[in-house]
């Protein structure tokens, strides 16, 4: 299992019907897309931060782990605005205005990243992709995601296994050792993962599979009050983001 994915198990809001969650989490970065940089996305971020931490009982380094992936795209986005090809500076020159530029976009996609965990760390995805049917998605496609959803876990666990197995065998003691495991970690995942496949496939059919899996989704209602008062979150970040960016009078 993905630490993410154990991280949404464990969650305090692991019970929450997938929409309270949802208006939250996709309000918030909604948000950060939309309002000025600075101060709504900054407003986000810590408001982001601080339910992961807070409410939402994430620990820290597991979000930091989770969280560094994204921002090292966010950080990779925002240095491309520091310089400008062509102009009068030559054919590669500091932008003008890229620092300021670049400040932003960092801002905006760190907290919309933020918003988008704060979602994936509090609902898994075995709870979310049954209830999407209800919510009018294909039933085939659903099944393919469920199904593609397990198989990477298997898929993961199986190059784990080698890879454990191939340092227990001195297989990573020098560079040339170490791109002959790879090309051995490849093929032999390559292999399970297509003779995996088959089993599912054939243990399906030997169940009556008729085109839709059945799944037994915990109960849960949507909570009038916690979605009230996301949007009331979600309200007053915005009205306090216009106010501290309107200038004194």
């Amino acid at each position: 299992m993905l630490p993410i994915d154990a991280a949404a198990h464990s969650s305090r809001w692991r019970r929450r019907h997938p929409v309270d969650k949802a208006v939250l989490g996709l309000g918030l970065t909604v948000l950060a897309i939309s309002l000025p940089p600075w101060p709504g996305a900054a407003l986000v971020l810590v408001t982001a931060v601080s339910l992961l931490l807070g409410p939402a009982g994430v620990p820290g380094r597991r979000l930091w782990r989770a969280y560094r992936v994204p921002l090292g795209f966010c950080v990779t986005g925002a240095l491309t605005l520091l310089v400008q090809v062509g102009g009068p500076g030559g054919f590669v020159s500091f932008a003008d205005d890229g620092p300021l530029r670049a400040g932003e976009l960092l801002l905006r996609t760190s907290a919309a990243s933020l918003g988008v965990l704060l979602f994936a760390f509090t609902t898994p995805m075995s709870d979310l992709l049954p209830r999407l049917v209800r919510a009018g998605v294909p039933a085939p496609v659903v099944d393919v995601a469920l199904v593609t959803y397990r198989m990477s876990f298997l898929l993961l666990d199986s190059v784990r296994r080698i890879r454990d197995a191939q340092a227990a065998r001195l297989g990573h003691t020098t560079r040339a050792a170490a791109w002959r495991s790879l090309g051995g970690l490849g093929a032999t995942a390559f292999v399970r993962a297509f003779d995996r496949a088959a089993r599912l496939q054939a243990g399906l059919a030997g169940r009556g599979y008729d085109g839709t899996l059945r799944v037994l989704v915990p109960e849960a209602r949507v909570s009038v009050r916690f979605t009230a008062a996301s949007c009331a979150l979600l309200a007053a970040l915005a009205v306090l983001t216009f106010v501290l960016e309107r200038p004194p009078a």
